[in-house]
Formats: structure tokens, C-alpha cells, sequence
């Protein structure tokens, strides 16, 4: 099995114009400025996003992790904040069936050192049943913090649809929580590092979508498809390579 697309065609048509290294600095001095004014623009919006108001959730709202009921406020782990991820689910399907999308996304999420220096507590809760999830948990060699909500999903995820990909956030003031923001579809980018880095090479994602070039490789089609492989989330493929078994039902 391979976890990479047909063969490319980079002929001479495919790739950039050829120029000495004066006239590519220029040229890439020209796009720093923009480039600049994004990062800022950035900034300003993460200023707008601090200034919100928030909202009261219960914070008894229960949630099944490994030793069993738990509450939202114990999610938190004694921290101040909480950053949720809301893992799609779909109950008794394969390893191969479960969501590409929120498994391209809980991928990235490795270190969470940083975040707890700053006093946040980083978790997913998945949308099914827990023994079906931290199972896949384990296929994929996941390490952060895993529960189940399914009795709670549809108060913790009031006014949004249930069985979507949602990345909340959470503050607590004492014993009360509140909601503080919340995204989902490719709001959930900020969770990954993969995207961007393509994003700085000069065939980009190769997605159709993009605005490329004429001739720029493209073979990456469909919401699924671009981050799943034969038949399969791409990161599941390492995993069974490394031997790990993807019996969700061990």
C-alpha cells in the first residue's frame, strides 16, 4: 500500500520561472510585505478574539474517561483554561471508517508542555462510545487526554450540530465554567502544522481549489480524498506498518 499520489508530471511547464538570485529576492521582498500585514492582521483578530464575552456552561456536564464519569470542570486538570477537541465519531464502523478530517487534526497535536506553561489543559471528546474511541486512541499512539460525551454532546455543543468537527475553548472562574470561543471546519487548521508548511512550497497543497499556476499538480481531490489514502485516514497507514492492530472492538 502507498500513502502518496499517482506519479507527478514536473516537466519544465510545471515549475517557476528561472531567475538569478537578485531578481528572486526582489520578488520575494515584495510578497515579505504582504506577508507581514497578514501576520499583523493576524495579530489584531487574536486581540478581538481576547475581548469576547463568554458564556456559562454547566460544569457538571458529565464526560466518560478511563476510570469512568467525570465532569467538564474536572477536565481541566486543576488548570485555569481548556481546550477541547470534538472528535466525529461513527459508532460501530471500521478503523478505516472513522473521520480522516479529525484524525489529520488530533495527528498534529503532540507536545502539550506548552500549553500547560501557560495553564491550559488541551483534551478530545469523542462523539461515540469511549471504549470504541480511546481504542482507536491507542491504534493511532495518541497520548493527550480522551473522553466520551455522548449523554452530554448536546448541551455542551448547544446551537451547533452534533457529529461535526468543533475546537472549543474553555475558562474557568473557580467552580463555573465558561465558553470562551469556538470554531470548526477549517477554522480547525490551527490545530495543524502539515497545511502550513505546504502551504510554503511552490506546488502549495496541490488541491484543485488553490489558485496555481497553469500546469501545477493538482491531484489531490475531494474533501476526503486529500487527506485519505487507499481506503484509509493517511496516518493510520505508519501505524500498521509499526504492526499495531486497528481492531476498534479489542
Amino acid at each position: 500500500m502507498t500513502n502518496e499520489p499517482a506519479d507527478l508530471d514536473t516537466t519544465d511547464e510545471a515549475l517557476p520561472l528561472v531567475v538569478d538570485r537578485e531578481t528572486f529576492q526582489a520578488e520575494l521582498d515584495k510578497l515579505r510585505v504582504r506577508e507581514k500585514a497578514h501576520t499583523r492582521e493576524g495579530d489584531a483578530i487574536a486581540a478581538a478574539r481576547r475581548r469576547l464575552p463568554m458564556v456559562e456552561v454547566p460544569g457538571h456536564l458529565e464526560l466518560t474517561g478511563p476510570d469512568g464519569p467525570v465532569t467538564l470542570l474536572e477536565a481541566f486538570e486543576g488548570r485555569q483554561q481548556l481546550i477541547v477537541y470534538y472528535f466525529m465519531w461513527h459508532h460501530g464502523h471500521t478503523a478505516p471508517d472513522q473521520c480522516e478530517g479529525c484524525t489529520w487534526c488530533t495527528t498534529q497535536v503532540a507536545e502539550l508542555s506548552y500549553l500547560h506553561s501557560r495553564d491550559i489543559t488541551y483534551a478530545v471528546v469523542c462523539q461515540g462510545p469511549y471504549d470504541e474511541g480511546v481504542r482507536y486512541r491507542e491504534f493511532m499512539g495518541w497520548e493527550m487526554p480522551w473522553y466520551s460525551a455522548e449523554e452530554s454532546l448536546d448541551a455542551l455543543l448547544i446551537g451547533r450540530q452534533v457529529g461535526l468537527m468543533h475546537l472549543v475553548c474553555y475558562v474557568r472562574d473557580g467552580d463555573r465554567v465558561y465558553e470562551t470561543y469556538w470554531t470548526n471546519y477549517r477554522g480547525v487548521e490551527v490545530m495543524d502544522y502539515s497545511y502550513a508548511l505546504m502551504d510554503l512550497t511552490v506546488f502549495g497543497r496541490q488541491e484543485p481549489w488553490e489558485d496555481s499556476p497553469s500546469g501545477w499538480p493538482q491531484p489531490w481531490t475531494g474533501n476526503a480524498e486529500r487527506i485519505r489514502t487507499d481506503g484509509r485516514p493517511i496516518a493510520q497507514w505508519s501505524r500498521l506498518h509499526a504492526g499495531r492492530s486497528d481492531d476498534l472492538t479489542s
